[in-house]
């Protein structure tokens, strides 16, 4: 099988040649400079200006593996939509064949209930830090339950290593953790498992180290809008309409020409819109129309939780998914206590902000975190439940931490169980951080490979924003890690020895069966989910009883103890049923064990 996008950027070859488009409005004179590999003298052809702002060149029998760059009024850059960049975003790009790879599995068309997600950073994920060694570790997930992996962004940034949320090449994998080619084969290989591959985009800004775009298309950036990063990406205004067409064609090559089963746009409250149809209104249409009948599922991040972006079922211009931070921040400051940074929203009543968060999804209404605290409470209407993405870690939440620790390592044992199936077996679709499901102590800190003055700021704006961290840390911590310094990034690799010890196989078991009952149980079920109705109720201080009912009178019921001693609810209803899945739980039906929970699946409802 063989699969391509063709679009209007960047180099397309074919069989006479390759064409070359560059959209650059404020250059004077371009060059295409070439070579058929990484050795032997360059050549140059001039390039032909065209309406909009275009600038096209053609080279016939030039085919894959071709070297070139832009000489935009003099100066050496990359294709922006390169498709390959092995020396980095300063070097020269390299022409893709898109149709030589040969496609072995077709995707696996799972619906988004059968989604379980397993988010992994490819350079830290193994030893090796490559595509090909991440594939060798898919079988073992599978066998776990999961159905999917999440890969943070893979898009060229400068700099050996880093998260890749700095970006600058956003159709080129980064050169350093393997060919285009060892992508395809890691993609296909997870299809051939029946695992669908998500993939983290960032289209609200670009990283500072590699980005030539400002210097003859400074309209990609609006003169209205900024942003955390500088100016935003220009979506309403001048020249936008190009804009909107580089990003939602990244979109589609991912789909398309990557064979992609889901993207999760990062930090979409940064992206400023204020045309009259929204930049994500429109991806998401034109990705529903592209991929026809294949499910491509489409995840946002959204601070400003904007309920009515999603859809319980797959529409044009809406999406399945949302990063639901409140359910993880209620849970993280009911068992950790900390308070502090926007863990303060949620220190008050903070078995009150999880029950919402289990019942309604989100627990604040829609609002910018950046204007100051958020105190207004969701509306009574929830959001649909089955859209909510639960987690009890990411590369957010332990990642932005000073010392990057897992909450493994900040809570004992039965209390971090007992949090990752709270993740796991209810409504909300789970999402699990590499590494969680053996127990894994090892950090994952902020990282990036750059150098000289950019190396040198980003190091004090690490002391500016955790130095207060030194005041509370552990013995022996005198100073913050160096975020780019090579042992921080090693020290964030996983350590798969712990995965084979005592514990780790330990909590492995107990995945592997929670995910069985949310395959057996809670999956087939998810069309049925009513929008409202749930109810949570308090259970002595720290109980909750949780019931999700369908549309068939049937309920999902959650008895559930975060707390270190027992509590009793004799006056609880008895819900006569199949019992799905227990934890730490005794025979007894009024007497809740300390950190336990027991999930029914009840019979119909009268």
């Amino acid at each position: 099988m063989k699969h391509r996008h063709d679009m209007p950027f960047g180099a397309q070859p074919d069989a006479q040649g390759t064409d070359f488009s560059l959209w650059a409005p404020a250059a004077r004179h371009l060059v295409l400079r070439h070579r058929p590999g990484d050795e032997g003298p360059w050549q140059e052809q001039a390039a032909v200006s065209a309406q909009g702002g275009w600038w096209r060149c053609t080279l016939p029998q030039a085919g894959a593996g071709t070297r070139y760059q832009w000489l935009v009024d003099g100066t050496a850059v990359p294709d922006p939509a390169s498709g390959h960049n092995p020396h980095g975003p300063h070097g020269a790009s390299v022409v893709v064949d898109p149709c030589a790879f040969d496609w072995q599995h077709a995707p696996p068309g799972r619906p988004w209930s059968d989604v379980v997600l397993y988010e992994l950073h490819i350079g830290t994920f193994t030893p090796e830090g490559s595509f090909a060694a991440a594939a060798r570790r898919l079988p073992a997930l599978r066998a776990l339950g999961f159905t999917a992996i999440e890969l943070m962004p893979v898009a060229a940034f400068g700099g050996s290593h880093g998260w890749g949320y700095d970006g600058v090449l956003p159709f080129a994998p980064h050169a350093g953790y393997g060919t285009p080619e060892d992508f395809k084969r890691l993609i296909d290989a997870a299809h051939g498992l029946g695992l669908m591959v998500f993939l983290d985009v960032v289209y609200n800004h670009f990283g500072p180290d590699g980005n030539y775009l400002g210097q003859y298309a400074p309209q990609f950036f609006s003169q209205e809008h900024e942003s955390p990063w500088g100016k935003a990406i220009n979506f309403d205004g001048e020249g936008s309409a190009t804009v909107r067409e580089f990003f939602i064609h990244n979109a589609l090559y991912w789909a398309q020409e990557y064979q992609i089963d889901g993207l999760r746009l990062d930090a979409v409250h940064a992206i400023v819109d204020d045309g009259e149809r929204h930049f994500l209104q429109e991806l998401s249409q034109r990705v529903r129309a592209a991929a026809g009948d294949r499910p491509v599922h489409l995840v946002l991040e959204n601070e400003r939780n904007e309920g009515e972006r999603l859809a319980a079922t797959p529409l044009p211009g809406r999406f399945d998914g949302q990063w639901n931070d409140d359910f993880h921040h209620a849970l993280h400051v009911l068992l950790t206590g900390e308070t502090r940074g926007y863990y303060h929203d949620y220190g008050n009543q903070p078995l009150a902000r999880l029950a919402h968060a289990l019942t309604h999804g989100y627990v604040f209404a829609p609002a910018p975190r950046q204007e100051g605290r958020r105190t207004a409470l969701a509306p009574a209407q929830p959001q649909p439940l089955g859209a909510m993405v639960n987690f009890v870690g990411n590369h957010d939440q332990v990642g932005n931490r000073a010392f990057g620790e897992r909450l493994a390592t900040l809570v004992e044992p039965p209390v971090a169980e007992l949090a990752l199936l709270l993740s796991l077996l209810g409504p909300a679709i789970p999402l699990v951080f590499m590494g969680d499901e053996f127990g894994a102590r090892t950090p994952f800190l902020y990282f990036a490979g750059w150098e000289g003055e950019l190396r040198d700021a980003v190091r004090e704006g690490r002391k500016r924003e955790f130095g207060h961290a030194l005041e509370h840390a552990r013995a022996g911590r005198t100073e913050l890690p160096d975020p780019c310094a090579a042992q921080t990034l090693a020290d964030s690799r996983l350590d798969w020895a712990l995965a084979e010890s005592q514990g780790g196989l330990a909590r492995q078991a107990l995945v592997r069966q929670a995910l069985a009952a949310r395959a057996r149980w809670i999956a087939p079920r998810h069309g049925l989910l009513l929008s409202e109705g749930h109810s949570a109720q308090a259970v002595g201080d720290t109980g909750l009883l949780v019931r999700w009912h369908y549309a068939d009178g049937r309920q999902l019921v959650l008895e559930l103890n975060l707390g270190g001693t027992p509590v009793s609810c004799p006056a609880c209803p008895s819900f006569p049923g199949e019992t799905i899945f227990q934890h730490a739980r005794s025979p007894s039906d009024d007497h809740w064990p300390a950190w336990s929970a027991r999930w029914t699946l009840s019979e119909p409802q009268a």
